[in-house]
């Protein structure tokens, strides 16, 4: 069963995949679009779910701190839903407060340049969000 990990934001997806076990998710790419231009993502993601045999989707879904949901969440709604009327397999919103921020910590502690942090960030985004979904299920 192949998970597909997704970190939407308002001009890149990160993208990353499971391995067919569903064990492991590891980061694939970075998908690059214009401003607030969600149909170019959805339709990327559609073809990459046909190419790559994918089961299920799981969509970060960025929460405030409090727990509530913020204009950020309603998008990922929104995608979800596009997503959803396009797609027959399950689409799950994970909570993804904080993962761009362990990211980037991770980078810098690590000393990656600030240029290979912003390349880098969402396609890690998106593996850590896939990653504590499939542990969840443990």
């Amino acid at each position: 069963m192949r998970i597909l990990g997704l970190d939407l934001g308002s001009k890149t997806l990160g993208i990353a995949l499971s391995d067919p076990s569903a064990i492991l998710a590891c980061g694939m790419e970075t998908f690059q679009f214009p401003e607030n231009n969600f149909s170019l993502p959805l339709d990327y993601i559609i073809r990459f779910i046909d190419n790559n045999k994918v089961d299920a989707v799981v969509l970060g879904y960025p929460k405030n701190m409090d727990g509530s949901i913020g204009s950020q969440g309603h998008v990922s709604e929104d995608f979800r839903d596009a997503l959803q009327k396009k797609i027959s397999i399950p689409i799950t919103l994970w909570d993804e407060r904080l993962t761009s921020r362990i990211v980037n910590r991770a980078m810098i502690s690590a000393d990656v340049s600030r240029k290979k942090r912003k390349e880098n960030v969402d396609r890690l985004a998106a593996t850590v969000i896939l990653q504590s979904y499939l542990d969840s299920r443990k």
